[in-house]
């Protein structure tokens, strides 16, 4: 009989499996980081006016001020 917390296959004494708690494998974290990079690249991250202001050209008239000479 093997001793506590281990059992025998095949004439050979192996210890038993531990209980693992759920844990995040490399994989699932490269996938998780890769959603939120493509879901950046397709919707963005901020809201509309965070970023409106830095990216409008400065308003210009449509037509050139004649300059009195």
């Amino acid at each position: 009989m093997p001793p506590e917390g281990f059992h025998e296959v095949r004439r050979h004494i192996r210890r038993n499996p531990r209980p693992r708690g759920k844990k995040l494998g490399g994989w699932t974290i490269a996938g998780v980081v890769a959603f939120v990079w493509l879901w950046g690249q397709v919707f963005g991250f901020g809201s509309s006016d965070s970023g409106a202001e830095t990216n409008k050209p400065a308003s210009t008239p449509s037509v050139s001020a004649s300059s009195s000479r």
